[in-house]
């Protein structure tokens, strides 16, 4: 199924994203992620797909979106990156995930390490443009960043190459995770303004322990509005009362983000089936009322 068609029957699409863990020997505890999301019935799951992983993580991730579609008949999304790759070895991703009956692609560039740099592309612009060009059976999502990617000299020049993305043949977007909804408000405009006129799916990570606030400012130096701030100064040192809190905010980010006419919603689970149960069952009658 071509996800981008979602979009045409629903107001709101909501999404899921898990991850495999980077040891093949834990590879079990995704299973049962899996398995625990099976029944929030998301209208598609994605599976990430790490820049620089070696071929068996990046096989098992084709893996594990065949199986998302075979085993629990939701939708998946494979993530698939182009740093460091060759245009041969895109072809033998993309030929594997066509064997597994696997049609919804995210096109991503990846992060840039000394290990794992340009080779056959630049951008994600161009491996979009190249899967087309493989099979346009084959729907490509792109990724957009509402506060600018970190490498863009600005945010209208990011958005000048989100442009060309959509120009590739990316059909919708997924964006990345932020805390400031004025934010991506004012980013929804910028990119109307550009011309840009695909579905974006907000992305929402709920924090829900300090370490996890650390790593995401290193990741993505995303802003933190001022209720944001307060709450992680208040429960730092209390873990139980932190987890809670950040649960309610991003329940409270999302509903806020659906009033205001959002056309989906991508919850980044860190594979934490009692947070994405929590935040589904919280929103599931708000989901139920707009998709009538």
């Amino acid at each position: 199924m071509n996800i981008s068609r979602l979009f045409e029957s629903k107001k709101v699409v909501y999404s899921l994203e898990v991850f495999p863990p980077k040891k093949t020997t834990s590879i079990d505890t995704i299973y049962n992620t899996l398995y625990g999301l099976r029944g929030l019935r998301p209208d598609f799951i994605s599976v990430t797909y790490g820049a620089g992983g070696s071929p068996s993580q990046k096989q098992k991730t084709c893996e594990i979106a065949s199986l998302i579609r075979s085993e629990y008949g939701i939708e998946p999304v494979s993530h698939l990156t182009c740093a460091g790759s060759t245009r041969e070895s895109i072809r033998g991703v993309l030929d594997q995930l066509k064997a597994s009956g696997v049609s919804n692609i995210l096109a991503l560039r990846g992060d840039l390490t000394p290990e794992n740099g340009i080779i056959d592309f630049e951008h994600a612009s161009d491996l979009a443009r190249f899967i087309r060009e493989y099979d346009a059976d084959f729907n490509v999502i792109g990724a957009c960043y509402p506060e600018g990617h970190c490498e863009a000299a600005s945010l209208d020049e990011d958005i000048e190459n989100l442009k060309k993305k959509v120009d590739a043949g990316v059909t919708h977007l997924i964006s990345q995770l932020f805390f400031d909804n004025e934010q991506f408000y004012r980013f929804m405009d910028k990119i109307e303004k550009a011309g840009i006129k695909i579905p974006v799916e907000a992305g929402i990570m709920p924090v829900v322990n300090k370490a996890q606030i650390e790593r995401t400012v290193s990741m993505c130096g995303a802003s933190f509005p001022v209720k944001f701030s307060k709450m992680i100064n208040k429960y730092a040192d209390d873990p139980a009362a932190l987890k809670d809190a950040g649960i309610a905010f991003a329940t409270e980010q999302i509903i806020d983000l659906i009033n205001n006419d959002v056309r989906g919603i991508h919850l980044y689970t860190m594979n934490r089936v009692e947070v994405a149960t929590k935040i589904t069952e919280s929103i599931s009658n708000i989901l139920a009322s707009c998709n009538k």
